[in-house]
């Protein structure tokens, strides 16, 4: 395993139609959310992006499973995508999306936390190492390539074990996203409250996404909302272009993981018709913490102008990310996405307000009833077999 990884640990991929220099333009770009004027505001532009936490491939982490690869170069760029769009998340979460990074600067408390969630050792709790563990429970070999989907059922099982972050993780199916299920499973009871006769839901409807959230949900769990879509067959259909952009625009966007066939990129904005993302294809050394309890961040920030791509050349597969803080911004959510992505005639997905009724019940995810807790739990692959398998929407393979 060692000498099939060692030939992709300094791959950098690079194709020609990346443009790299931003063009003198008046036009906007948009940035999760934020939008930013190209001509006198690149320098805040520039710096919003190397805000965003990037993952890559890494090398000389200790072997998964205690056997395996010891690199993931060469596979494991969907799992660094979905590291970075999870990341995103928890900034948001803790920081707030108008944090900023400076280059050896102390960082609050927080972000060196999160940073460690991501670190590469089997005990941090979104590593490489458990997302590939736990990858098995979806069909996947350890080493072999994940698409969006599986990275997305993979995260939401992870983050039943994050205490810490507390999130609540939904995965769209059949380019579907059913409000009932999101409220029920982000809406958090008072502890010793009986629901056992009345479901405090039932009041809720997507028509009135004013209301007072106070009177409907006593607390929210926060949440990552991920959309896995097929956007077309072997190339996007162009009549998604412009309800693809519009998501990066609200300001729950997470981006978007997707790329080209075994290629992934995570995509955090657009400029025109051309896609601005964060790529995994460098291989870099791993990083531990220092005696000091910290991590040297320098390798988790990229300093180089953001690559950027026709988005007529994206692969249809791809996956949406969201974060509503709280209920009021799934609301606002909600609202947008009827303005904008429910207008047109072929819908990109679809957003009800019911459980249909063809469909299982919905049952919100809890953690197995295992002895140890967080991450140690994914320390083998005989423990998979508590989770189901679920459908796929992947890159297609060449």
């Amino acid at each position: 395993m060692e000498s099939v990884m060692s030939k992709y640990e300094n791959q950098i991929t690079i194709f020609t139609d990346y443009l790299e220099e931003f063009p003198d333009t008046d036009e906007l770009v948009w940035i999760l959310g934020k939008q930013h004027l190209l001509k006198t505001e690149k320098s805040k532009l520039l710096s919003d992006i190397s805000a965003r936490l990037w993952f890559t491939y890494r090398r000389k982490f200790s072997p998964i499973g205690g056997t395996g690869p010891s690199s993931d170069a060469g596979w494991g760029c969907m799992l660094r995508c979905g590291q970075m769009m999870l990341a995103q998340a928890l900034i948001c979460k803790h920081l707030g999306r108008d944090w900023n990074w400076e280059k050896q600067k102390e960082q609050p408390k927080e972000y060196q936390r999160i940073l460690q969630c991501f670190l590469d050792r089997k005990d941090c709790c979104y590593s490489i190492h458990q997302m590939a563990q736990m990858g098995v429970g979806e069909g996947k070999s350890i080493g072999e390539w994940f698409g969006p989907n599986t990275v997305a059922q993979v995260l939401k099982k992870l983050a039943l074990f994050d205490e810490w972050n507390s999130l609540a993780v939904y995965v769209s199916m059949d380019n579907t996203v059913v409000i009932e299920d999101i409220k029920k499973m982000c809406c958090v009871l008072p502890v010793g409250a009986n629901t056992a006769d009345e479901n405090p839901l039932d009041s809720l409807t997507a028509s009135n996404p004013s209301k007072d959230p106070s009177a409907t949900c006593p607390s929210w769990k926060p949440l990552l909302l991920i959309v896995p879509l097929r956007l077309g067959i072997n190339q996007i259909n162009p009549v998604y272009i412009e309800a693809f952009k519009e998501c990066f625009k609200m300001p729950q966007s997470l981006g978007a993981l997707g790329g080209k066939p075994n290629n992934a990129y995570y995509f955090i904005g657009f400029l025109g018709d051309e896609l601005i993302f964060l790529d995994p294809h460098t291989t870099q050394t791993f990083v531990d913490t220092e005696e000091s309890g910290l991590v040297n961040d320098q390798t988790f920030h990229c300093l180089q102008s953001p690559q950027r791509m026709s988005i007529l050349n994206l692969d249809p597969s791809v996956a949406l990310g969201f974060f509503c803080k709280e209920e009021k911004d799934f609301d606002n959510w909600c609202s947008l996405v009827q303005k904008e992505i429910l207008k047109e005639n072929l819908r990109m997905f679809e957003l009800v307000q019911k459980h249909p009724s063809h469909w299982p019940p919905f049952v919100p995810p809890s953690k197995p009833e295992v002895t140890t807790t967080g991450a140690e739990f994914i320390d083998s692959t005989e423990n998979l077999e508590d989770f189901d398998l679920e459908e796929d929407f992947e890159i297609l393979s060449v």
